[in-house]
């Protein structure tokens, strides 16, 4: 038998379709509801900072970066990241993570927010975002609204409204 190499690549404009029959078989049509994804809404992802993982051509999980403005400065809302459940428990989530970080790193970036699973999250170094401190345009759990900082001290500088970059 055999074996197909995995490989992680930034996303290109001809993996928007099967991005997105992905994001609808893992969350479904309720997706569209969610705070996160309404601050996504209308705002592009950043190609540069979002990643697709292939086993050979198949499409097996993707994660996007939207620049945001958080608190007064500039942002990014990192999600949906999405592992096709037929190979999850693989790493791939986390080599998709580990990509996309680095990536911000790399372009300067000093903040990135997500809402997701805090203990999932906190190995990658995300940690809750203080209750007040930013606030979302819309309902999520306080216990799953996470930051990284890329530059210290940079979250304690941010205070008020996180929305969409348009």
């Amino acid at each position: 038998m055999t074996s197909l190499p995995l490989t992680i690549r930034q996303e290109l404009p001809g993996d928007a379709a099967a991005i997105e029959r992905l994001h609808e078989r893992a969350f479904g049509p309720g997706r569209y509801a969610r705070t996160a994804s309404r601050l996504r809404e209308g705002a592009p992802h950043d190609p540069a900072l979002s990643f697709a993982s292939h086993v050979g051509t198949f499409l097996v999980g993707s994660v996007r970066v939207t620049p945001i403005l958080a608190g007064g400065g500039p942002g990014l809302m990192l999600g949906p990241l999405t592992v096709d459940p037929a190979f999850e428990g693989r790493g791939i989530g986390a080599a998709l993570m580990n990509a996309s970080i680095e990536a911000a790193r790399q372009h300067g970036h000093e903040l990135i927010l997500l809402v997701g699973d805090a203990p999932y999250y906190a190995r990658f170094g995300f940690k809750p975002v203080k209750s007040g401190h930013l606030i979302l345009p819309g309902p999520a759990d306080p216990g799953r609204f996470l930051a990284l900082e890329l530059k210290d001290g940079v979250l304690a500088q941010r205070n008020g409204a996180v929305a969409a970059l348009r």
